[in-house]
């Protein structure tokens, strides 16, 4: 029989354990200046050792020359009066000025700032006369239109969430297509375009038969098939395809988005001094932080309460790492970006067609950190330069190496092939293999597959669909 025992070993292991203190800073390094002011201001509110104080306000105090204290103060009384009148809260009515009346402003006055597509559209809705059921079934339709004003989601899921059947929902949507811009709440595009015709007072005939059965074929600029099929000539179909490309394919595309406004913070700078490129890391916008001194102070003299001195010692330990993790981030960014821009000189001096291939290991290897570091370090990442506002992915590319020993990145091959293309005959455009062997006399190695898939990637369409008739 197998005899049962139970023995204590002691052995020694190497694990790789993330501290909390390194995944703040991993956590942090991949935040845009946007997500990092976000989090520091949610810090605030949960660690109340941490203060904030700005770059100009903290000059100012060093700057600034305290006047004597009032008497009053120093016998332990607080000027309140003073004080009231310095922040000048005196809401008192001023009295009536001799003479004509000023202008006042009223809420008539204002003006509304753009509406949205469902403001507007619901506004066109209250206009009709509809019953509140179909007002109701109408504002659901209207919910569920995407940005491009298309429909989104099946009529019969539609209708079993409503709790209506599919011919009353199907009513209410042709109440909604009827609605202005002409083709809103349609479900494809073969519907949207139709919509619009109906509108039109005058359309061409072959326009509607066309986007009716022959949609791919005008899409490809194949006007002599479609004249064969319609029994037209070809300078018909020709202009009947023109017609339906002044439709709007996008009719929700009209409306702005309201009063959201969208930018783009930079989270470093390029400039230029003379010569020489040099890298700021724009640290602007982001809080100046601090350690209270009230806590430091609460915490030095020792209180007897054991349970709020470890509370205060648990919070600066935050703060110090938050504060240290911080400024690891800021020298991170600092040496990638200065390492990036080093590479990209010629890009910077010269314009696209001198971007070089670059990898994500070449950076981390000049810079003495890990290949996943870098990647952090230049996720959802901007940099403003001389050349425009880029991400920082931008500048990693692969490429292909040419002749005379250069590297070329891809988005500096598909510059030279959009140029390539710009410069052709409409009549006889170029191939692939056409392209393929104006780019390898140009010394850059090459094959024709690679040449249709970066046209591809262009959206630029094949040589046959690029010929006009």
């Amino acid at each position: 029989m197998m005899k049962l025992d139970y023995q204590l070993k002691l052995e020694q292991a190497q694990k790789l354990i993330i501290t909390p203190e390194l995944k703040l800073a991993i956590t942090l390094l991949q935040y845009s200046t946007v997500e990092l002011v976000d989090y520091i201001q949610e810090e605030l509110l949960n660690n109340p050792v941490l203060e904030t104080r700005d770059a100009e306000e903290k000059e100012a105090d060093l700057d600034t020359v305290e006047d004597p204290a009032p008497a009053a103060a120093a016998e332990g009384e607080f000027p309140w009066e003073e004080y009231f009148r310095d922040m000048d809260l005196d809401i008192a009515v001023p009295a009536a000025k001799a003479g004509p009346p000023e202008w006042e402003s009223s809420v008539e006055d204002c003006g509304s700032g753009p509406g949205t597509m469902l403001e507007d559209l619901l506004g066109q809705l209250r206009l009709m006369r509809l019953s509140p059921r179909q007002y109701s079934i109408a504002s659901f339709l209207v919910g569920n239109l995407d940005g491009n004003g298309y429909l989104r989601g099946d009529l019969n899921d539609l209708a079993h969430a409503l709790g209506v059947t599919v011919d009353e929902l199907e009513s209410v949507l042709k109440i909604v297509q009827a609605l202005e811009p002409a083709g809103i709440a349609s479900r494809n595009l073969q519907e949207c375009l139709l919509l619009q015709l109906a509108h039109l007072d005058c359309p061409l005939p072959q326009a509607e038969e066309i986007v009716k059965h022959y949609l791919p074929a005008a899409a490809d600029g194949r006007y002599g098939y479609i004249a064969s099929r319609l029994g037209c000539d070809l300078k018909e179909a020709r202009e009947a395809v023109g017609f339906i490309r002044t439709l709007n394919p996008k009719p929700g595309s009209i409306f702005g988005s309201g009063d959201e406004t969208r930018y783009i913070v930079p989270d470093l700078v390029v400039e230029k001094v003379d010569r020489d490129y040099v890298v700021i890391v724009n640290d602007s916008g982001i809080p100046y932080l601090m350690i209270s001194p009230f806590y430091q102070k609460l915490l030095q003299n020792g209180g007897k309460d054991e349970q709020l001195s470890a509370f205060i010692k648990t919070k600066l330990e935050k703060a110090y790492w938050l504060i240290r993790s911080i400024e690891q981030r800021r020298l991170t960014l600092f040496k990638v970006a200065q390492q990036i821009v080093q590479i990209q000189q010629p890009f910077l001096e010269y314009g696209i067609k001198q971007l070089k291939p670059l990898t994500l290991k070449e950076v981390a290897r000049a810079v003495g950190v890990h290949e996943s570091t870098v990647s952090r370090a230049t996720a959802n990442k901007y940099i403003q330069t001389p050349r425009g506002l880029f991400p920082l992915k931008f500048f990693f590319s692969s490429g292909l190496s040419g002749e005379d020993g250069e590297d070329y990145s891809s988005p500096s091959i598909k510059t030279y092939l959009r140029e390539l293309i710009d410069a052709e005959d409409p009549q006889r455009p170029f191939s692939d293999q056409h392209l393929t062997d104006l780019l390898q006399g140009k010394g850059i190695n090459i094959s024709r597959r690679t040449v249709a898939k970066y046209r591809e990637e262009l959206s630029i369409p094949a040589s046959y669909k690029r010929r006009p008739g």
